[in-house]
């Protein structure tokens, strides 16, 4: 079985809170942010960056806590939190790609054009 962990120094555990309330806050806000915005590109683009960083903080929070704990470095959170800082954006990008088509194939009008197909104007609504 394994034994309680030593008593972490204060230097050590101040940075790690501080990060894991940073992580409880983004995630919180993350969450208001998706219930309360009114569309779907909306919700999903403040929860894909605010989770995304509040992961990172835990990752960051637990790198730090087992490296003082061990007495040297723990470098797999670090790999952890690249592969999530670098997936988490590409997978938000590809599901409003996604939606993007499938809305602008059901014409919606709350979509904005294909900038292939807007002539070289910027238009913000689709036209009638």
């Amino acid at each position: 079985m394994i034994g309680m962990p030593e008593a972490v120094p204060l230097w050590a555990a101040i940075p790690v809170s501080l990060l894991l309330l940073l992580a409880g806050f983004l995630g919180l806000v993350g969450t208001f942010g998706l219930v309360r915005l009114s569309n779907f590109y909306q919700r999903l683009h403040g929860p894909a960056l605010l989770n995304t960083l509040g992961a990172g903080s835990v990752l960051i929070a637990s790198m730090l806590y087992f490296s003082v704990l061990q007495t040297r470095p723990v470098v797999h959170e670090l790999l952890i939190t690249i592969f999530v800082l670098l997936t988490a954006p590409v997978t938000a990008m590809l599901v409003i790609k996604a939606a993007l088509f499938r809305d602008r194939r059901t014409f919606r009008n709350d979509v904005p054009e294909d900038p292939s197909l807007a002539g070289g104007r910027v238009t913000g609504r689709r036209k009638e």
